[in-house]
């Protein structure tokens, strides 16, 4: 057990689930988008939908958007920040079969017209959990140093990656594939024992078959 494990983390309240986590969760789509959040369209599931206005969810979703920590007291003003800054954030109720009672559907479009879909759950204490991305499945923590790599599904991207990481000295921790159909685009997460430098991740951007490479550091 860990000092989180026994105080929790630093976070602006009411709940850990509903604001901490929300705010991670906010994060992680934030972080996926390529360049700036223009609109956003967040579908709430469960007790998110039945109870997070209440416990400030809608603004800590909002505020991890935008690239604020659980920490930052910025949070209960963030719906007015996004406004300001020309962000629309539009919130509805959905109903996602299987999911965790605390999950929200992020969806981001920046100002090219990219988008990205984002579905994760809050799980207690402040931790989460990236069950889907761009309906992809991945099981997605954030806690590790991760690097999503979208590409396209054909022989030897996978070898070229991991191949690439480890002639740079970065050990895999971890790995998933997801793809939606054979031969279509597929997503590689890779839980690495530390983070690469900014060349590594830029090089892995320049295979001809990748479309997008994001690396994921853990909260501070």
């Amino acid at each position: 057990m860990n000092a989180f494990d026994v105080i929790g983390p630093v976070m602006i309240g009411p709940s850990s689930s509903h604001t901490a986590g929300a705010v991670r969760i906010g994060n992680m789509a934030g972080a996926l988008l390529p360049g700036k959040p223009v609109r956003a369209l967040i579908g709430l599931h469960g007790s998110f939908a039945k109870t997070g206005r209440g416990h400030g969810t809608e603004k800590a979703l909002t505020a991890g958007i935008m690239g604020m920590l659980p920490s930052d007291t910025r949070i209960r003003n963030s719906l007015e920040l996004a406004e300001k800054e020309g962000i629309s954030v539009v919130f509805e109720e959905v109903e996602i079969d299987g999911a965790h009672p605390n999950t929200a559907l992020i969806t981001l479009w920046n100002e090219q017209g990219d988008s990205v879909s984002v579905q994760g759950a809050s799980i207690g204490g402040g931790e989460i959990l990236i069950t889907c991305v761009d309906g992809m499945s991945v099981e997605l923590t954030g806690n590790q140093p991760t690097l999503l790599v979208l590409h396209r599904d054909v022989p030897g991207v996978i070898a070229g990656v991991t191949n690439y990481l480890a002639m740079n000295g970065v050990n895999i921790g971890g790995f998933k594939l997801s793809r939606k159909k054979k031969g279509d685009m597929a997503l590689m997460t890779l839980e690495l024992d530390e983070a690469p430098d900014e060349r590594v991740t830029n090089g892995i951007r320049c295979f001809p078959q990748i479309s997008r490479c994001v690396l994921i550091l853990p909260a501070p």
